[in-house]
């Protein structure tokens, strides 16, 4: 039987507004099939009680399709960077330093920008030299977001070690994000400690994922984010369908349970730290 690849239906609205923050709404060739429009994703999210989306450009092309979004639509602001496995096909093909510096003017001129991320570095995909690549480019967006006073949101796969050694080595900026949090309790006490917020997906609600809810309960509540990272990571029970920011809500309430937590309480407490990283908009 062929894999049902259409949009969950939207969710019962959240009890209070929050924000999906880390989505990619530009089109992904290949998926979804049908993809829903900006002004769709918007307005479901809306629907569903997301009222706030920061959408994420991770190539220039996306970074500036992503100021442009950030400029005409008030539900949305932007984040963007150079993401750790392009950083290592760039860097051998001589092609970064320009990358990221037109990165660093995107963000400079912009304040519809709010974030420099994702990056980060992921050892799933790479390996040799290009872990070092991903290492170099990792620590000039830091550099970067603390220049500009922006938040930077992480992309660790896989690396957990390392991310935070350069971070703790370079310095890290005072709103550090681990986007779509895959750490243990361990690593979850330690951001705790160190004030770096931790942003849960649609995994935090697989079956398989008790050790990720564990996470969550280790986490002081002001340091608890939301998102997507759609078109992927889907929440259960449409895990393998295409996702979108009004699947933020699915997200929350397992939160809510992980935070112990009425589903008010949890929606409240998660949008004043998205507040506190992202400013208002």
């Amino acid at each position: 039987m062929a894999q049902d690849r259409s949009y969950p239906p939207v969710p019962a609205a959240l009890p209070s507004p929050v924000t999906d923050n880390h989505a990619h709404l530009e089109p992904f060739q290949g998926f979804p099939d049908q993809p829903l429009s900006l002004a769709d994703q918007v307005a479901a999210a809306a629907t569903a009680g997301v009222s706030r989306i920061v959408q994420c450009g991770c190539d220039l092309a996306a970074a500036r399709w992503t100021v442009d979004v950030a400029i005409r639509h008030p539900a949305v602001v932007g984040a963007i960077a150079i993401h750790p496995n392009d950083a290592a096909r760039l860097a051998t093909a001589g092609g970064f330093s320009p990358a990221v510096a037109e990165i660093a003017e995107l963000a400079r001129a912009n304040p519809r920008i709010r974030a420099i991320g994702e990056t980060g570095l992921d050892y799933y995909r790479t390996a040799g030299d290009g872990r070092q690549a991903q290492i170099d480019a990792f620590r000039q967006h830091i550099s970067l977001a603390k220049e500009l006073g922006l938040a930077l949101q992480i992309h660790d796969r896989e690396a957990h070690h390392d991310v935070v050694s350069l971070l703790e080595a370079d310095g890290a900026p005072e709103r550090t994000v681990f986007h779509c949090f895959s750490g243990d309790r361990e690593l979850a006490r330690l951001a705790g400690q160190r004030g770096w917020y931790c942003s849960f997906a649609g995994t935090v609600t697989f079956a398989s994922a008790g050790e990720l809810r564990l996470a969550v309960s280790e986490l002081p509540p002001e340091l608890i984010l939301a998102e997507t990272d759609s078109p992927y990571l889907t929440p259960h029970p449409f895990r393998g369908r295409p996702n979108a920011p009004y699947m933020t809500a699915l997200t929350i309430n397992t939160l809510a349970q992980a935070m112990a937590m009425t589903l008010e309480e949890a929606c409240l407490q998660i949008q004043s730290n998205t507040t506190a990283v992202y400013g208002q908009w």
